[in-house]
């Protein structure tokens, strides 16, 4: 069996985020879900009231003899603006902070020298946490693959 790594990514809607990774080589599986937070098995619906301090996420599974974790922080820095606190675009609120959820100290230390280097190219402070990943909550399945299933052609992605 390959080596299979997973890390996991908070950029705001998960939704954009899991069409970010799905389509890249290398890239073996996508789920989006919530991570951080106080409340087991969360709904989108307490999560988007904020009152239970998760992030909207996605669950990158990848094969690192294809994709290196450096390149999947590439997209990850390139896809979302890491500079605005609790926001992302249109939306407002905790679940749409910018996180690197890592797995082992090899993640962490890659991470953070990743940002380092984002945050040496800008005179905005870069507002991205890094922190271990915890549990995993997948969201409802009608928020799995969402825009593939929308086949919506308003995003370019």
């Amino acid at each position: 069996m390959k080596n299979i790594k997973t890390t996991v990514f908070g950029m705001g809607c998960f939704w954009g985020a899991e069409e970010v990774f799905r389509k890249i080589n290398g890239v073996v599986s996508t789920e989006v879900g919530f991570m951080g937070g106080t409340i087991k098995n969360p709904t989108y619906g307490q999560v988007c009231r904020g009152k239970s301090g998760h992030i909207e996420v996605v669950k990158i599974d990848y094969d690192p003899e294809i994709i290196s974790y450096d390149e999947l922080l590439d997209l990850f820095w390139n896809n979302h603006n890491p500079t605005t606190p609790n926001k992302q675009g249109w939306d407002v609120g905790e679940q749409y902070s910018s996180y690197i959820f890592y797995f082992d100290d090899e993640q962490k230390l890659i991470a953070e020298k990743s940002l380092e280097k984002m945050q040496e190219n800008t005179d905005l402070k870069i507002v991205t946490i890094i922190e271990k990943a915890g549990s995993f909550y997948p969201a409802e399945e009608y928020h799995q693959k969402y825009f593939m299933k929308k086949n919506n052609s308003i995003l370019n992605f």
